[in-house]
């Protein structure tokens, strides 16, 4: 579990950025495989995620995570739901004592936010197209309703693909930059090769325009560094058949 230093020095919540080690699963999704939706053994998911939800002191079935879809729409949790029962939606917000949010990713960018002077958190996933449209905007506005600050929340994201692993076209980066004009910024092309880009980057860049109180920026690629995270990219170029997803989460204590 890796933890970010300002959601750490905040009183009240508990987090984690979970890799893939501590678990019981086995093959593929060794060990700590929490995604619902992959072809592990639901057990072993299980075990997993009751692992996860001990860590950050809440009951495993006080843990919950969405179906993800690559957009933007954001769920209250007021009581959680049964585990494969999720609303689709990239993000969560809750302002109740006990229950964690958990945002499963293999190479997406995960957030965790917190505003602890009104008793609200947050977390939200973000592929390049949720990134893309708005999903940190859509969950910093989700906190806000439920009568968190800007300017009091604190966000961290979590291990996410970096850039020297991200290859995309020329074609995506240039619909990307039509959209986001400054995005370009977030596109480095090496000498004879295709546009790489910087998805936490771009993701942060969307959270400090916001005002934040404080943004925090775990430094790792999921891609790159196989025997500590589950990575989609990867396990599409090794051919195999399925992959397992890592589980970033906070709780409200």
């Amino acid at each position: 579990m890796m933890k970010a230093p300002e959601l750490g020095r905040l009183g009240c919540i508990f987090h984690g950025f979970f890799t893939r080690e501590g678990g019981v699963s086995t093959g593929i999704y060794a060990s700590l495989n929490c995604g619902l939706g992959s072809n592990d053994n639901p057990v072993h998911v299980t075990e997993n995620r009751a692992r996860v939800a001990a860590a950050i002191g809440v009951a495993s079935e006080n843990l919950a995570s969405a179906y993800q879809v690559h957009g933007i729409t954001v769920a209250e949790v007021v009581t959680p739901w049964l585990p494969g029962k999720g609303p689709h939606a990239d993000a969560m917000v809750t302002r109740q004592p006990g229950v964690a949010l958990g945002i499963l990713t293999a190479d997406c960018t995960p957030m965790l936010l917190a505003d602890v002077k009104a008793g609200v958190i947050g977390a939200a996933h973000a592929g390049w197209k949720g990134a893309k449209g708005g999903v940190a905007d859509a969950v910093v506005a989700a906190m806000v309703r439920l009568g968190a600050k800007q300017t009091d929340i604190v966000a961290a994201i979590g291990p996410t693909i970096g850039q020297a692993s991200y290859e995309v076209g020329d074609a995506f980066r240039d619909s990307f930059v039509g959209d986001i004009p400054d995005a370009a910024r977030f596109f480095a092309t090496p000498a004879g090769g295709k546009p790489h880009f910087d998805l936490p980057g771009f993701v942060a860049s969307r959270l400090t325009l916001l005002g934040l109180a404080a943004i925090d920026r775990i430094d790792a690629d999921t891609c790159a560094e196989p025997d500590r995270f589950f990575s989609y990219r990867r396990s599409c170029h090794a051919g195999e058949p399925d992959y397992g997803r890592q589980l970033s989460a906070i709780a409200l204590i």
